[in-house]
């Protein structure tokens, strides 16, 4: 497609202002590593000009990783899209584990506080994503049906239907499939006292299966919007040329600012006297996870709902894979031993209910599809714990994700056991059916 077509369009402005609100923490963070003088700015304002330089460069990876579709299958390019949408989250991640490393003491019982920051933000992305990121693709894509009806345009292409649910092609199995593997294996993360190399070995290994799976998706011609589309159209020279532009500008952006974004955070909660934790968990991920909340909203508002849910779902798998696997390596390099990323009990806690979160999610999905009702009640148990961990004492917080561990737990073994005719397909068409076999239409029920 691309090829017989030119970039015609105009430069997209989106794509200067990206880059413009970038510039500031970018230069920060490079004559800080160059140990050129500080303008000594507030620990709060830094965290604003740094967070800000992470938004800007994860919408110019997303943009760049669509473009990319004109390349490569959708299948690769959904989990490329995902993979660069989350490498915020990565880089914020690795600089606490890092530190973490730095500050281990093998002889020592205690954990350093830094080390339980790298899973606060961790845990916190997860469940951010699919807590409020997941409801919120609902809710647009509802809208966005409803404004279409009110319009009398034809919303025959939207993957939503009547009753709001948003389904997904029968190919996203392998997406959902390979996400339960990953998780089955998770929920024996707080029996431990550290994340391990060979913790690490079977997350990677479970992301290498599910990338091969993708690799035998058929090439589809992508439907490209704003950026995208622009750079997407150039001729093939130019397009790769921009694409590979626009990746390494967006990595460096995200490479000199990352570490000084953690850094302000993790200080501006000692000013403020607000706990450490809680910031990482929470307000953090609202720089790495934004753009891609917004690229996913937008989708929906399209009425491309399925791809919109897609691409969040790779995401999971991405960071419930790749990137759980990748901190105790970091560790480990950072530290030069071979032990393991050690967990103190709170942290064992998070684990466990990122991973009952993540159980119910699966089980939610068996037929494919987010129902409304689904929606809600992820945004509602995501809710509680939410307010719980922000309003109340960690002892409040503590039996509050037990209860909601088991609730979660519980409803999932339920839709599991009720449909294990659905449970058995999923698994099977995500992890053996040729891709070619199954359907082009999204499943119904």
């Amino acid at each position: 497609m691309a090829d017989q077509q030119h970039g015609s369009d105009r430069f997209p402005f989106q794509l200067l202002v990206a880059a413009l609100v970038a510039l500031p923490g970018s230069s920060l963070g490079a004559a800080a590593y160059l140990g050129l003088p500080s303008l000594g700015l507030p620990a709060w304002v830094l965290v604003l000009v740094y967070g800000a330089a992470i938004v800007g460069a994860a919408f110019i990876l997303s943009w760049a990783a669509e473009a990319v579709q004109v390349d490569i299958n959708a299948g690769l390019a959904l989990a490329l899209l995902a993979l660069m949408a989350v490498l915020p989250e990565y880089a914020v991640d690795f600089v606490f584990t890092l530190k973490c490393g730095g500050a281990y003491q093998p002889d020592s019982s205690e954990v350093p506080e830094v080390c339980s920051l790298a899973l606060a933000n961790m845990t916190g992305a997860n469940r951010v994503l699919v807590g409020v990121g997941w409801p919120l693709v609902v809710l647009v894509a509802t809208l966005a049906v409803w404004q279409a009806r009110r319009s009398g345009a034809d919303e025959t292409e939207s993957a939503s239907t009547h009753s709001g649910a948003v389904r997904l092609a029968p190919a996203m199995s392998v997406e959902v499939a390979f996400l339960g593997f990953a998780t089955l294996y998770s929920l024996t993360l707080p029996l431990k006292g550290s994340l391990t190399l060979w913790d690490s070995l079977v997350f990677v290994a479970i992301f290498a299966g599910y990338a091969w799976r993708l690799t035998k998706m058929e090439t589809t011609e992508p439907e490209l919007l704003g950026v995208s589309r622009w750079v997407g159209t150039l001729d093939k020279r130019a397009r790769r040329g921009w694409v590979i532009a626009m990746f390494a500008f967006a990595a460096g952006v995200i490479l000199v600012a990352a570490e000084h974004f953690a850094e302000s955070l993790v200080e501006t909660g000692d000013q403020l006297g607000v706990s450490k934790f809680l910031l990482v968990q929470w307000v953090a991920p609202l720089a790495s996870e934004s753009p891609e909340l917004i690229v996913a909203c937008l989708y929906a508002w399209r009425l491309k709902a399925a791809d919109s849910l897609g691409t969040l779902l790779s995401s999971k798998v991405n960071q419930w894979t790749l990137l759980v696997g990748g901190l105790p390596i970091i560790f480990a390099l950072s530290a030069l031993t071979t032990d393991g990323l050690p967990l103190d009990t709170e942290q064992r806690f998070e684990l466990l209910i990122t991973g009952a979160q993540s159980l119910f999610a699966i089980a939610i999905l068996l037929d494919l599809q987010l129902t409304f009702r689904g929606a809600l009640a992820l945004l509602s148990l995501f809710s509680v714990q939410f307010l719980v961990s922000v309003l109340l004492s960690p002892q409040a917080n503590r039996i509050t994700i037990i209860a909601l561990s088991v609730v979660y737990v519980g409803l999932a073994i339920w839709r599991f056991v009720r449909h294990r005719h659905k449970t058995a397909d999923l698994v099977r068409n995500g992890a053996v059916t040729p891709l070619d076999q199954l359907a082009d239409e999204p499943a119904r029920d």
